[in-house]
C-alpha cells in the first residue's frame, strides 16, 4: 500500500514538470490535423461572408427604420 502511494506521488510530480511541454506537443499535433483551404476557396468564402454581412446590415437598417417610424407613429396618436 505504501509503495502505491509513493508511485502515485511520483507520477503526479512527473506530470507537473512535463505538463507545459506536453501541452505544446498536443497543440502541434492538432495543428497538423487541420486541413487549410486553398487560395481560391478562401477567396470565395471571404467574398461570400462580406456580401452576406453587407446584405444583412442593409436588412437590419431597413427594419430599424421601419420600427422607428412605427413607434413614432404610435406615440403620436
Amino acid at each position: 500500500m505504501a509503495e502505491s502511494a509513493k508511485n502515485g506521488k511520483a507520477d503526479k510530480t512527473a506530470n507537473k514538470t512535463s505538463g507545459g511541454t506536453g501541452f505544446f506537443k498536443g497543440v502541434k499535433a492538432e495543428f497538423k490535423k487541420i486541413s487549410w483551404p486553398d487560395k481560391d476557396s478562401l477567396l470565395k468564402q471571404s467574398v461570400a461572408v462580406v456580401c452576406i454581412s453587407f446584405v444583412m446590415g442593409i436588412a437590419i437598417a431597413v427594419l430599424d427604420f421601419l420600427m422607428q417610424y412605427g413607434v413614432e407613429f404610435l406615440t403620436s396618436l
